[in-house]
């Protein structure tokens, strides 16, 4: 029968958004809305309720026990009244901003209060004096629920996070924080991201993203079952029965749905609401479900479960939908509740504790004993395991093959015949996941795209530019829910996925063109999606999930398809004609497939690299790949290290070299700050990255602010030394010159900054010669300036490498004589021009070190005679 033919609303309030809520007996309904009065019906009575006029207006939430109710409200008022006499108690706490939720212990004595202020007040509700304030959440707070022992407070934050606090002591103490379950909200949403303890007491559930309700058991944050809803707009409230057999969820689809807790099958739907539900309220001992929604309207729903489920509500309390009861290993069959009860569980559902000679042994996992175990092996797959059963009844091991490992070694009992390797996921270079509704799909140094997500219908996506007086931003609405973007100074391109009928695409948007046609689209092969794209000032790259490259002009015309050999295909870069692929190949010794590139000139039609390994360490990951505005690769892994390739146009002699470890930076060596950085790109030399403070892994809204770190290859850790008192030099600090000269510790300290500084200018002018000695190199004016410039600064850095081995001494002139063959002291044609050596030996005779002068004298002869190369190469 349909709804609207068995349940006749009351208009409680005026319309708009209403709430309800049961005293603990069952004997009282209160409900609240927009108007500054609230009502309390008598469950069973049809009289008209009774009208409590002294209220604020625009009440938001409200709880009750059994003589009292307290009521929240937007101005900030939080107010209790008796339901004795319905007048006014008590003001328990006001807010300066509006309260968006109430919660109250079981036993009645706290009341917590969400409101768009950061912190949780929970407050004692016959002594307003007592609070407790949680402060641990960095945004407004949309939900709060107590547990079923009153100990425990579930905070659901705007910023998509649950903070679960233990309120046992007099200072609260957060026990967890739970990320990934429950949407970023805005607190006055209608969509809803409450907690919803089982009444069991051992598990909570909440609204995802994706609109169903995930089961997590509390004692071990182990996610467990999930209902698969179906809604197809946002769940608006969820309740559990009393007894927490049956699950009852609402959503802006206008759809009320009953569900088993057990089974997490649909029993039920009412599909013909009106108006949307924003409160659910089961009766504590009937077959009642009341709600009301954003018109005012209040509905008593009796025999809300129908006939034949209603045994549902009839049975004892039952167990939270765990995959894997944590109860499991108790000895006995009653597991003991957070509220004191004792839950009967069937016999094969507890198992008996893993002691050595524990039961298990005998009677198997299921509890099954010999003598019910008749006929128990059964040759159901012609396998002939019940011809392979012993005089005893057991099997034997004739069923199992000769050893096949060449270390003649078996394979663990009980695992997989079948070995996985682990793949490297595909990603995008500079996109986050979706956190709430929103996410980034690209960011560089050109600006951001971002993307929000309206319902099911549509996106919108905005693109918003760092120099604005260069490009203008756009926002445009996205009925094909991009999904990945690149942008750059030339354009913007976007990417979506096959959805229903519609193949994957592909969208190119020029900033500026000559035509009045600029944009452009194309749709790949059905069944094909898009698992990396990329976008140079000259083409486009696009990698796909049947492991194809594509390869596209900027407007539009295919070059090239072509199967990339290393599979799965994971991601892709590209500057000006360079494009660069990284996939999954072979298997390394800890199961992981190894990463390999392949980079290639398209222009040319010539492949520098071909699927060549990306350096990774063990048990770390690709985070990001990119060019940087010079034109060389760079790839950022997982264990916060920034890598470049170098000699990579030369086939067969490109490696990687580590630029920066940002785990070694001098900021993170007191070890009181935690944070990470989310790489963006490298430009003049610097890493350009957002700092990600705490447990943050993507960079979220508002827009972070980029920070720079110049280029810091990891030779010595940082390391701060004692500071001395009043500027005086500790005794055993000072050097043994006299005169005041600089201490050991700086001496060391100033030589391991040369010593980086050389390395670090060697990579980059190795890097930078490599590219412009290439055949195909065509260097311009400002690269050669950058190189001579990186030459003298190498020559500057090994003079005073030099003075620091002259001014230790005398045995140090190995070191020094090692030092003088580094420099970079040739012409265009490779010959040595000397000027070098002079300097080096006027630095030797200045601080009295005349053998090593002459020495130094004798290397600067044979360079200048063209020997002494050959003695090197030996």
């Amino acid at each position: 029968m349909a709804l609207q033919q068995r349940l006749r609303g009351r208009q409680a309030h005026t319309p708009g958004a209403t709430f309800a809520a049961y005293t603990p007996n069952g004997k009282k309904l209160i409900t609240v809305g927009v108007d500054n009065f609230c009502r309390i019906f008598s469950t069973g009575s049809d009289d008209e309720p009774v009208t409590v006029d002294d209220c604020q207006e625009n009440n938001t939430a409200v709880v009750a026990g059994n003589d009292f109710f307290i009521a929240g409200s937007e101005d900030g008022t939080v107010s209790k009244y008796s339901l004795s006499d319905h007048k006014l108690e008590d003001i328990i706490v006001r807010t300066s901003l509006p309260v968006r939720d109430l919660a109250l212990s079981p036993d009645g004595n706290w009341v917590a209060v969400a409101s768009d202020e950061l912190a949780v007040k929970v407050v004692n509700t016959k002594d307003m004096t007592q609070v407790q304030y949680l402060r641990e959440q960095p945004r407004a707070v949309k939900h709060v629920a107590f547990d079923n022992s009153g100990s425990r407070l579930a905070v659901s934050c705007t910023d998509g996070n649950i903070y679960m606090y233990s309120l046992s002591s007099e200072d609260p103490d957060m026990l967890k924080k739970v990320d990934g379950m429950i949407r970023s909200l805005e607190s006055d949403a209608e969509a809803s991201s409450r907690v919803l303890w089982h009444p069991d007491g051992r598990a909570f559930a909440t609204p995802t993203a994706g609109r169903e309700i995930q089961v997590m058991s509390f004692s071990d944050w182990e996610r467990q079952k999930t209902f698969k809803t179906g809604h197809s707009a946002d769940i608006t409230s969820a309740a559990w029965s009393p007894n927490g057999a049956l699950l009852a969820t609402t959503s802006s689809d206008l759809n009320l749905c009953l569900w088993d807790s057990q089974t997490q099958k649909l029993l039920k739907k009412y599909d013909d609401l009106k108006a949307t539900i924003l409160a659910l309220a089961w009766h504590p001992t009937e077959n009642i479900l009341s709600y009301t929604n954003n018109d005012g309207e209040l509905f008593i729903h009796t025999g809300i479960v129908p006939a034949e489920h209603s045994t549902l509500l009839q049975k004892p309390l039952q167990p939270a939908p765990f995959f894997h009861d944590p109860s499991e290993g108790r000895a006995g069959n009653a597991v003991n509740l957070t509220n004191g009860t004792k839950l009967d569980l069937p016999e094969r559902q507890v198992r008996r504790a893993g002691t050595p000679d524990s039961l298990d042994d005998i009677l198997g996992p299921d509890g099954l004993s010999d003598d019910g175990m008749d006929g128990f092996v059964v040759d159901d797959d012609g396998a002939g395991y019940a011809a392979a059963i012993n005089g005893h009844g057991k099997r034997t091991n004739g069923h199992l093959g000769a050893l096949q490992s060449p270390s003649g070694k078996r394979r663990a009992y009980g695992s997989s015949a079948t070995f996985k390797p682990q793949a490297h996921e595909s990603f995008q270079p500079g996109s986050t996941p979706w956190r709430g509704n929103r996410r980034y799909l690209c960011l560089n140094l050109a600006g951001f795209v971002w993307t929000v997500s309206q319902e099911s219908s549509h996106h919108t996506v905005t693109v918003e530019f760092y120099d604005r007086e260069f490009h203008r931003d756009f926002h445009f609405t996205d009925p094909f829910m991009y999904d990945k973007a690149c942008l750059n100074d030339n354009g913007t391109l976007f990417s979506c996925q096959p959805h229903d009928s519609n193949p994957a695409m592909i969208y190119y948007r020029p900033h500026e063109t000559w035509t009045t046609r600029t944009d452009w689209r194309t749709n790949l092969p059905v069944g094909e999606s898009i698992t990396a794209i990329a976008l140079s000032s000259s083409y486009i790259v696009v990698t796909t999930s049947t492991n194809y490259v594509r390869i596209y002009t900027l407007f539009g015309i295919p070059l090239r398809v072509y199967r990339t050999k290393a599979s799965p295909a994971v991601t892709c870069a590209a500057w000006r004609n360079y494009i660069l692929t990284i996939g999954n190949g072979p298997v390394a010794g800890d199961g992981t497939c190894q990463l390999l590139y392949t980079i290639e000139n398209v222009a040319r039609d010539e492949i520098h690299q071909s699927e060549d390994i990306v350096a990774l360490t063990p048990n770390s990951t690709l985070s990001s790949v990119f060019f940087s505005d010079e034109g060389d690769p760079y790839i950022y892994d997982s264990t916060g290290v920034l890598l470049t390739l170098i000699h990579w146009r030369t086939p067969g002699q490109a490696r990687w070299v580590p630029m920066l470890d940002t785990a070694l930076l001098s900021r993170l060596s007191s070890g009181q700050k935690q944070e990470s950085y989310w790489p963006v790109a490298v430009s003049n030399r610097k890493f350009h990255c957002i700092i990600l403070k705490g447990q943050d892994k993507y960079p979220y809204f508002p827009r972070p602010i980029l920070s720079e770190f110049d280029f810091q290859m990891p030779l010595t850790s940082a390391r701060s030394g004692k500071k001395a008192n009043g500027g005086a030099k500790d005794a055993d600090a000072m050097s043994d010159d006299e005169d005041g000269g600089p201490a050991e510790g700086e001496t060391q300290s100033e030589q391991s900054r040369l010593e980086h500084a050389l390395l670090l200018s060697s990579t980059l002018h190795a890097q930078l010669k490599s590219n412009l000695t290439h055949p195909t190199a065509s260097p311009s004016t400002h690269q050669l300036s950058l190189l001579a410039d990186l030459e003298v600064q190498i020559n500057r850095t090994l003079l005073q490498l030099l003075g620091h081995e002259c001014l230790a001494g005398e045995d140090r002139g190995m070191k020094a004589l090692e030092i003088v063959g580094l420099f970079k002291d040739e012409d265009e044609q490779g010959r040595a021009k000397g000027k070098m050596l002079d300097l080096a030996s006027k630095v030797a005779t200045r601080y009295g070190r005349e053998v090593l002068g002459a020495k130094i004298r004798e290397v600067a002869e044979r360079r200048m005679a063209g020997v002494g190369g050959a003695e090197e190469d030996e």
